[in-house]
Order: structure tokens, then sequence, then C-alpha cells
């Protein structure tokens, strides 16, 4: 074999090879991926474990306000977007997603947020992605990643969910499944839901705009605790922040371009809080539910972590009511005492079983149940529920709802208000469990909910009420007033 040589006739130097260069870590993305890690592995919620991850990432030095910003995002975004990249990326790849080891489908989730939901050029999106599969999982899969990104590049969002949602003509729930990424039985029970409280309004249309609401992200609404502060007041307080009235609640802030509420004064001092107009909208309901007779002792009878505990008991103080907060766990049952801590009016915080009361039968005027349930009316800040819940956990939540509603029907005095709420649109965990229970026994009667919240539009038939992101900006929250015969 020859020797190669030089245009001069001299023999050619030979050519060092590439120093290997170490891949650069890019601090947002880097918390992003534990984000997922943490949701994926170990079922966290990406609302709490987020805010560690960026703490412990703002001690180290050049993260500043802006790469949290884009951390948030990424995890929200993925998270959100979920299934309709898990679509995508499937038809990129030539195995079944399935095999796919997760941390690697977390990186191209990442990086499929990027290329189609994000104004990233599409190089660095590429770019970044393989340098942050360079760090999490070696050169070897992020040659990988690099060329699966590099298919995804080649088409924007719509035309990929053109091509990997089934037409809506032959499978329209599993359409819209693929094209708003929820699960289909998700988008099953959503749309049953909208033909109950929508009958005139529950067709294509409809859904796909409520299945779009929930994949925005929700403005942050805080809540001025009347007696200690004014939406007026907090308004005021925020000069440098862009902030509007709350669309249907009195004491409602919303922070038009998000914001960190953690730096709100009135937030740190406990006369403001963070809380969905939704929520508010439950406890201010239940205060203005018409009683006779005394109205001296409410009672909230699930009260973790507290937002609507604290609603109530500011309430019931500029009655000279008092508010028993009650929780069954002792970490939630803390939380509640934190959000109540400074109420103007008296209040007690109590760790006890909602379904094994502490309390005498027929003591409470006011009782508020918010049972647990699915999450599926908060998807806009909880995305990851929609897939981690199941249409089997709607069904287990079923008896301990109605055990629930049972124990707050005897907690009520005759004469007195009981307000059932829980934050899904689910069927099986709102007007069937209430009308289980009134069934079961004859104290209870319907008390009308709708001239309660003045304003609100579609509100249906009644006497229950069944809020909408699409239609009112709110998480899904459901709420029915019953008043106790006697």
């Amino acid at each position: 074999m020859s020797t190669p040589t030089a245009p001069d006739g001299a023999p050619a130097a030979r050519r060092a090879p590439r120093p290997h260069r170490r891949p650069k870590k890019d601090p947002a993305r880097m918390v992003a991926f534990q984000a997922l890690r943490a949701v994926d592995e170990r079922d966290a919620y990406a609302n709490l474990i987020l805010p560690s991850l960026l703490r412990k990432a703002e001690r180290q030095e050049g993260f500043e306000r802006r790469d949290a910003a884009f951390a948030t995002e990424l995890v929200y975004g993925t998270l959100r977007l979920r299934g309709s990249y898990d679509a995508i990326i499937g038809a990129c790849i030539d195995r079944p997603l399935s095999k796919l080891d997760p941390p690697v489908l977390d990186v191209l989730s990442l990086g499929a947020h990027q290329l189609l939901a994000t104004r990233i050029p599409p190089h660095a999106a590429v770019s970044a992605t393989v340098e942050l599969a360079r760090v999490v999982l070696g050169d070897g899969r992020a040659k990988f990643v690099n060329a699966v990104m590099r298919k995804i590049s080649t088409q924007d969002l719509d035309t990929w969910l053109e091509q990997v949602a089934p037409p809506y003509e032959d499978d329209a729930e599993d359409h819209l499944a693929v094209r708003y990424s929820h699960p289909r039985w998700v988008v099953s029970a959503l749309w049953d839901s909208l033909g109950v409280w929508q009958p005139q309004h529950c067709g294509r249309a409809a859904v796909t705009e409520l299945l779009a609401a929930d994949n925005e992200r929700p403005a942050v609404t805080l809540v001025a605790r009347p007696g200690r502060s004014t939406a007026r007041e907090l308004r005021a307080s925020l000069p440098e922040q862009e902030t509007e009235p709350g669309r249907w609640s009195p004491y409602a802030v919303r922070l038009v371009e998000g914001g960190e509420p953690g730096l709100v004064e009135a937030v740190r001092e406990n006369r403001a809080g963070v809380q969905d107009e939704g929520s508010q909208l439950v406890a201010t309901a239940l205060a203005a539910a018409p009683l006779a007779g005394r109205d001296g002792l409410w009672l909230d009878a699930c009260a973790g972590p507290g937002g609507k505990a604290a609603l109530l008991a500011a309430l019931a103080a500029e009655r000279g009511a008092a508010l028993v907060a009650s929780e069954a766990q002792p970490h939630r049952a803390a939380l509640v005492a934190r959000a109540l801590d400074g109420n103007p009016g008296p209040y007690a915080v109590v760790t006890a079983d909602g379904l094994r009361p502490a309390w005498r039968p027929g003591s409470f005027d006011r009782v508020l149940v918010d049972v647990p349930c699915s999450g599926l009316g908060a998807l806009r800040r909880r995305p990851e529920s929609r897939w981690r819940r199941s249409a089997q956990d709607v069904a287990a939540f079923g008896p301990l709802q109605r055990g629930l509603l049972r124990s707050a029907a005897e907690a009520a005095r005759p004469g007195g208000v009981v307000c059932y709420a829980t934050c899904s649109p689910h069927l099986a965990e709102t007007r069937v469990v209430v009308q289980d229970v009134m069934r079961e026994r004859d104290d209870l009667e319907w008390i009308d909910a709708r001239p309660l919240l003045p304003g609100l539009p579609g509100l249906g038939e009644g006497p229950d009420v069944q809020l909408w992101p699409h239609l009112h900006g709110t998480d899904a929250m459901y709420l029915a007033l019953l008043r106790k015969k006697g």
C-alpha cells in the first residue's frame, strides 16, 4: 500500500484525531429533565417537585429567572402535550414506543416540545436536545436522539398531527385524543359530561374548545382574604406587575404575565393566597346560601391544603362566625393551619377523619365537603394527572365520596346547608354521587346554586353547577348546595 503524499510529493502528515469534547450542561434543560424523571419514576407532581429543583438550581452561579421560566415552560408544556408527542415520536422510530427507555423518551419529548411548540429555531432545538442527551444518556444514545430529532424537525406540529391522528370521521374520540393530547377515556368522559351540562353546545366544536383549554397555561390567580386585604389593595401593591381583576370572584386578582406569588408581600403575610377562581366561587356560594336561624359555626370537612378554608374562615369572621377546619392527614392539616394563620376571627384546625368525625351530629350551620377525586378538573395545572389516572380510579373514589357526603349531612343541623364540591367534571364524581346519597335519605333538598354565582354564563338548568375552563376560565369545579330539612 502506497503512503499518502502531499501535493509536493512529500509524505502527508497524519490527521490528528478530534479531541473528545465533554458535553455542556444547560441548567434549565437539566432541571426540566429531572422534573420529568421524578414525575415518571416517583409519581411526583410537577407543581410540587419543580419548585424544589428550581430553588436548588438558583443556588448555582449563572442560573437566572429567565432560566427558571424556561424550565417551567418545558416541564408543563411537555406534560400537557405528551400524548401528541408520543404519537409523533412513535412515527419517527423503528420500534414500539414502549421499547424506548423512559429517560430517552423524556429527552425526546422535551426536544419535540422545543421544536414544535416554542419559538426556538429548529437547529438550536436539535442541537440543545442532543447535548442534553450526551449529558444524561451518553454519546451512544445521543446519536439515536439526533436522528429522531432531525426527523421530527421536517414538519410542523399541525402537519404531524394530520399525519398521526386517525381521521375524525373514522374515530372521533381517538382523533381528539391524539390531536389534543388526552387519554381516550378522558375525552369520552368529558364529552359525556358536556352533553349533560351543555346539551345545546356539546358537539365537536365544544369538546375541541374544552380539550384545547386544558392545554393552555392558566393565569396565576390570587385571592384577597376579606378583613385582611381587598382585591383593589392587592392590585395597587403590584405596580410593576400587570394585573386584572377576577372575572367572577370579588376577591380575585389575576397576574397577567404569570409571576412568582411568593414575592407578593400580601401572600408572604398570609393576607392573600394563590387560589383559582373556581375554588373561590365554591366558598362564596356556600357563604351566600340562604339560611334560617343561627349562623355561628361552619365546617370545612376536607380542608387540606387550606385554600377554601382560609377564604371561608375570613368570610365567617365578617359575620362573627367560627370555622372548624378538619383534615385527615397530619401534614395536610399543618398546611391548613398555615393558611389560616392570622385569620381575624375564631377558628380551629383539627386532624380528624371525615368518615369518623370528632364532632357531634347536627353541630354546624354550614358544611363544606370538598372530596378527593380524580383531579380531571385541574388538568391545566396538573397535566400529569391525565396520564396517571384511569377510569378505574374514578370508580374507586366513589365509595369515599359518598361516605364523606353522608358524614357532612350528619354534621349539619336541621335547616343547615351542605356544599358538596369536587375538582372534576366527571359525572360519576359529581351529580351521580349527590343523587345517590339523596335517594338514600329524605332529609336533604336541593338549593339552586346558580343565583349565588351572579354573572356566570352557561350554568345550565341547575340546581347544581359545573364550571368549565373553556367557558369560565376556571378549573372544572363542581358544586351542589343542599339544605338539611327540619
